[in-house]
């Protein structure tokens, strides 16, 4: 396993980085270096003329201060204003020159990699799902011992068990999430290191995911590096850039992109999870259909009125038979 080999950061990042400072201003706190005649200065918050004195706000003693108003240089202090001023115009323009670099520049300025779709030309990782193109994060890292397998060579008798420790990756899950489950990835670097790139099943835990396994000392099984490496088809598009896809669409989970240098994995490694396409949602059954609207409240609905029964008919008073009327 060799040691870790930080991708340096793009002249692009360190350019903004050099933004974020040019945009906030050298004096924060609205200093005003109030000179002297004897080629000194005070740096006040404020000052003003009463009659022979001079009095400020010392920032450097947070309190008022007085002297005398002939030791006071007024012109050298105003020239050293219109100085401030206009370093501090020059700054906020090369910042607004960075961030217009950075949030205006075309789209097209990198390797195109599928119609309208285009890389940004420093070095990185990149992934593209056919909607859109994905920058990579790299993560790091680290080996700890296999606690399971030590404990397990402790309760058998002799050295039947080679130790193990693992390379873990922090977390559960990585933080980029892809919905394609065949993606392609673009390994843009100068040294070419894509062409060592290897994509290796990442097994996640509940505060971890193991990257690999090492084997060493006596007993059973395998020594050195014990990795699953996933067959990927791979193309030297334009010098420096490899094309890399899976040779079968990937199963939900977790993976890693990793530099192999003499079968040998950098801890550094670009992580990554598949998802698959979002769910669609399913059409509501029978028994969850709304309930048709209704201007009453459940159980105020008024009562409807009952229909009315037909009168049952009278019987007929007693009489003489029919034959003797």
């Amino acid at each position: 396993m060799v040691q870790r080999r930080r991708r340096r950061p793009s002249l692009l990042l360190v350019l903004l980085g050099l933004s974020g400072m040019l945009a906030i201003p050298r004096t924060s706190w609205a200093a005003i270096k109030l000179f002297l005649k004897d080629g000194t200065y005070q740096l006040v918050k404020s000052y003003e003329v009463r009659g022979d004195r001079v009095r400020y706000y010392s920032v450097e003693r947070s309190d008022w201060e007085e002297i005398p108003l002939s030791l006071v240089d007024f012109g050298a202090t105003k020239r050293g204003q219109e100085e401030e001023k206009s370093a501090e115009s020059k700054e906020l323009e090369q910042a607004r020159e960075l961030d217009k670099e950075r949030f205006e520049r075309l789209a097209d300025t990198g390797f195109e990699i599928a119609p309208g779709f285009h890389l940004p030309k420093e070095e990185g990782v990149f992934a593209f799902d056919g909607m859109r193109v994905i920058r990579m994060v790299q993560s790091s890292g680290e080996v700890v011992t296999d606690k399971k397998r030590r404990a397990l060579s402790m309760a058998l008798p002799g050295p039947l068990l080679k130790n193990r420790a693992l390379v873990v990756l922090p977390g559960a899950k990585a933080a980029v999430r892809i919905s394609a489950v065949q993606p392609t990835f673009y390994v843009q670097s100068a040294d070419g290191w894509g062409a060592r790139a290897a994509l290796i099943p990442v097994k996640s835990g509940k505060e971890s995911r193991v990257l690999e396994k090492i084997q060493s000392g006596l007993g059973a099984g395998k020594s050195g590096e014990l990795r699953a490496a996933l067959a990927t088809e791979r193309e030297q598009i334009a010098p420096g850039l490899f094309k890399l896809k899976p040779a079968q669409p990937l199963a939900l989970g977790e993976y890693a992109l990793a530099e192999l240098i003499q079968e040998k994995l950098n801890l550094d490694v670009w992580d990554f999870g598949i998802d698959g396409a979002p769910k669609a949602a399913k059409p509501p059954e029978v028994g969850d259909r709304p309930v048709p609207l209704s201007e009453h409240a459940p159980g105020d609905v008024p009562d409807q009125p009952k229909p009315s029964r037909a009168p049952r008919p009278q019987p007929l008073p007693p009489g003489p038979p029919p034959n003797e009327r």
